[in-house]
């Protein structure tokens, strides 16, 4: 008797032996030379930011992909980041599958749980299983945040979410100098520093040709997906020197009169319909002529800043590009070009040297970085962010920006290239499209189809429509007839060339909200209210929009944001605890699941074994724009509690013997500072007073032995091992505190085996 054979589809017949057996193969899969999808994401980038949409900014080699493709003028976005990749990658709406802001969150209700449902697999689990390689190099920042240590559980990482190799950075956003870097499922040190020449947009796009290279020159045959979402234009706004220094000056005359000149520039090129009303200065921006002396060279450094990264980021676009060409691929790769929400608003109306200023609510002295370091923006030393002024600039000509349902916050520019496919090149397309729409395009430019189940789990459909009509015919209609809006309490509703949004004032009750009616078609900068004149069709459209927020898992409605980093933890997470240990050797911790010290009481007991005096760092988190940093030097002990650049240190005489030692440091809480406080072996040996407690230090994680990545203080050089051995290093936090306990828990640590 022949056993029944372990593949249950088995073609063929099972003899005894080969002589009376016939072989069978399954059939290859169906996108085998097919053709390759590469789809790039900048990250803030503007409607008016790209110079084949308006503006005077270097990018030459993305509008030479305009010129050779389609410029489409009314794509939209979510307003922000995560949830439009979460529709870019599935084709669904960001609420129907978890990701309603960005996926540091969890709120608890299933429109906001910070990593995509499996009912919604992405466009690159579909792919791969039709024959493709599925690649991702840059931004990731679809899994909740404190999921991504070494830890895991890794189920929403890029590899389980169906891509086949990944290269770059898990968080929202990384230092570009000093990245915080992923490879497939676990954390590396940056290949180089600053000072040899690297910086991350380069490595991911040397990363990517890498792979595509293999691909093609082992199996020609196999199509590609690649993925690529750069963290710039996102803050930090960092570049190599050379792109700084070419800027310098271009923009003293103020973002009132680039705003002026850009308009005028997209009526020329034909980017937006004559007669576009160019937008007001919105609420908050000061007129360029009444800032101060100060202010103004401040402002316009930052614009320097983002200009300079934005040219380096289109030259990586340009090698990515030519690397194609000469492989004989670019002809048939349906390349994509895209933002994911306007521009950025978190530089505030005058702008930040650290973004972080802003989200701690710490005004920073623009008189003295005028004076003192206006040559630190846009490089290493720097985390750097341009004022509202010039952001509203890179969304000429429409009102508000990045979080907003206007057109400043969801417009943004799209380029489609695929010479094989597309033959109307450097044409303009105004259909209304989304985020949700780019998946279903991608699935029916390479023939695949989403089947009701993928790995066992039912799908949801697709909300999104094929772009694919409109590659040939100017006039198709839109893919659909209806889109929603919602980020952070701010609503909006699309329907056949009319609009509804709202801006709303966190805290204010959601009815109180007013709603304001635009005819897009006719009003592409959303500046002419019809409210008052057609309250039926808005009344209509108002209805509309419950009606998709229902169907789409849009409520309940949440206006929170900042305060949602400082929420209780969740049980079955990595801060489901008072205390965290870690056993050196340890992995990079990133920032969401490493110790939540922020604004509490905390204290560090550091158990090391030394053979006699030891110098190095114990513990270190963030980087030279902001961070804490426990070390030895030169037989003494230091806590350097980096506030933003301005450096408060706890330090001691303390010469090792050999031994075990414990190392200790706390916070005592006190009104809106503390004093932090150094020791050994359970005695207090020196303490400084912070006059502000720093909530949110910034974006870089914790390591253990050593600080990695951009040294915290300039009193060291980067990596700074420690000489001795850590046994175990413990952070107990919102504890009393007091020297009492201090003690206790240093001997409890001594006695510890």
């Amino acid at each position: 008797m022949v056993a029944a054979p372990s593949e249950p589809e088995f073609g063929g017949h099972i003899g005894r032996t080969y002589h009376d057996s016939v072989p069978w193969w399954p059939e290859p899969p169906a996108g085998l030379g097919g053709p390759n999808v590469v789809m790039i994401v900048l990250d803030d980038t503007g409607f008016a930011h790209l110079g084949c949409y308006g503006s005077e900014l270097a990018t030459p080699h993305i509008d030479a992909l305009a010129a050779d493709g389609l410029r489409y003028t009314s794509f939209h976005t979510t307003a922000l980041c995560s949830p439009s990749r979460a529709a870019l990658l599935t084709g669904r709406n960001p609420h129907a599958v978890g990701m309603r802001g960005i996926s540091n969150w969890n709120t608890g209700f299933p429109n906001m749980r910070g990593g995509i449902s499996p009912r919604a697999a992405t466009i690159a689990s579909l792919l791969r299983e039709h024959g493709y390689a599925t690649y991702a190099a840059g931004k990731w920042h679809l899994a909740p945040m404190h999921e991504c240590s070494a830890a895991g559980p890794h189920h929403n990482w890029p590899l389980q979410r169906g891509f086949d190799r990944f290269y770059g950075f898990l968080q929202g956003e990384t230092d570009q100098f000093y990245p915080e870097l992923t490879s497939d499922n676990g954390f590396i040190d940056p290949p180089a520093g600053p000072e040899e020449g690297y910086h991350l947009s380069q490595d991911i796009v040397d990363r990517a040709t890498g792979w595509i290279s293999d691909l093609h020159s082992i199996r020609p045959d196999r199509p590609f997906f690649l993925y690529v979402a750069f963290g710039a234009t996102h803050a930090p706004h960092q570049s190599p020197l050379e792109y700084r220094t070419r800027w310098r000056g271009r923009f003293d005359g103020g973002y009132d009169e680039v705003r002026r000149r850009w308009y005028e520039r997209q009526l020329q090129l034909g980017v937006i319909p004559a007669g576009t009303t160019l937008a007001d200065r919105n609420p908050g921006v000061p007129a360029w002529d009444n800032l101060t002396a100060s202010q103004r060279a401040f402002s316009a450094r930052l614009q320097e800043a983002f200009a300079a990264m934005l040219e380096h980021t289109d030259a990586q676009v340009g090698r990515l590009a030519a690397f194609l060409r000469d492989r004989g691929l670019l002809h048939n790769t349906l390349l994509l070009v895209l933002s994911d929400n306007g521009a950025s608003r978190e530089g505030g109306p005058y702008g930040v040297l650290d973004e972080f200023s802003f989200f701690n609510a710490i005004p920073e002295d623009i008189d003295k970085i005028a004076a003192r370091r206006l040559d630190d923006i846009g490089g290493p030393r720097s985390h750097s962010n341009y004022p509202w002024g010039w952001a509203q600039a890179g969304n000429v000509p429409l009102r508000w920006y990045k979080q907003n349902t206007y057109g400043g916050g969801v417009r943004d520019p799209l380029i489609i290239h695929w010479p094989a496919g597309i033959a109307d090149r450097g044409a303009f397309r105004r259909q209304f499209c989304h985020a949700v729409d780019i998946a279903p395009t991608i699935l029916a430019v390479t023939g695949t189809h989403l089947p009701a189940h993928v790995a066992g789990v039912p799908q949801l459909p697709m909300d999104g429509r094929s772009l694919t009509a409109t590659f040939g015919d100017p006039d198709a209609p839109p893919p659909r007839p209806v889109q929603y809006f919602e980020q952070m309490g701010h609503r909006g509703l699309w329907a056949n060339g009319w609009k509804i949004t709202t801006y709303h004032t966190k805290g204010r009750p959601f009815d109180d909200d007013e709603w304001a009616l635009y005819h897009l078609d006719e009003d592409f900068s959303e500046c002419h209210d019809l409210s008052a004149d057609h309250p039926a069709k808005l009344r209509e459209l108002i209805d509309a929009w419950w009606e998709q927020a229902g169907a789409h898992g849009v409520l309940p409605l949440d206006d929170r944001d900042i305060e949602l980093f400082g929420a209780a933890p969740q049980p079955g997470t990595v801060h489901a605890r008072a205390e965290y240990v870690y056993y050196p050797p340890v992995t990079h911790i990133p920032a969401d699941a490493c110790p939540p010290l922020a604004g509490r009481p905390w204290r560090i007991t550091a158990l090391v074994n030394v053979t006699g005096p030891a110098s190095g760092v114990l513990y270190a988190r963030g980087g030279q724009n902001g961070g804490h940093s426990f070390y030895l030097a030169d037989g003494q002990l230091h806590f350097d509690y980096n506030a933003l650049g301005t450096h408060y240190r706890a330090s001691a005489p303390l010469c090792l013997s050999a031994g075990r030692h414990a190392i200790t440091a706390r916070l005592e809480r006190n009104g809106p500072g503390g004093r932090l406080v150094v020791g050994a072996n359970g005695s207090d040996l020196g303490a400084v007073e912070i006059p502000y407690v720093i909530r949110m230090p910034g974006s870089t994680g914790v390591d253990i032995g050593r600080d990695a990545l951009s040294p915290v203080t300039g009193e060291y050089d980067a990596s700074f091992p420690f000489e001795g051995r850590i046994e175990r290093i413990t952070f107990s936090i919102g504890g009393r505190g007091d020297a009492d306990e201090v003690a206790a828990t240093a001997r409890t640590e001594l006695a510890r085996e």
